[in-house]
């Protein structure tokens, strides 16, 4: 189960260490192996063990190449995709293309979303963050059933 956040670095190479907290559950859940593609709604890119990544491909192959936003959503992750595999200290080479996305430049922040980690610029990531809390404290939103029935 990947939770929290951790603010990390990216070497002058482009790689990242995930914290050691992670390391021993991801290398029994996918031997170290991940693949990384950008998110198509935030400026963030999302890190995927690869047998998570392999279900998100399942799904995104019975999409049709024939629907324009169907495919367009294919084209997004899939052509982005990057495998990337963890060395023995832990870190992994995001792709020059991915870090340009994302605008990762040094400091980065790790966020667990259950079967993925989201990758942040850390600035971004703390406009983000004010910008979820602003709306969540002000939204006048109807919420939906899940949300109506949700308790912390």
């Amino acid at each position: 189960m990947l939770r929290g956040v951790s603010a990390i670095s990216l070497d002058g190479k482009g790689r990242v260490a995930l914290p050691k907290r992670y390391r021993e559950e991801l290398d029994a859940l996918c031997d170290g192996v991940f693949v990384c593609t950008i998110d198509h709604q935030l400026p963030c890119l999302l890190l995927y063990p690869l047998p998570e990544w392999e279900r998100i491909e399942a799904k995104l192959s019975r999409l049709s190449s024939l629907n324009p936003a169907e495919r367009r959503l294919q084209r997004l992750l899939l052509g982005h995709a990057f495998e990337c595999e963890m060395d023995g200290q832990g870190r992994i080479l995001i792709a020059p293309t991915l870090r340009d996305y994302a605008g990762l430049n040094g400091k980065a922040m790790l966020v667990g979303q259950l079967n993925k980690f989201e990758l942040w610029n850390s600035d971004k990531w703390q406009e983000q963050i004010d910008q979820d809390i602003q709306i969540q404290a002000e939204s006048a939103e109807a919420l939906s059933e899940r949300l109506n029935n949700f308790s912390l």
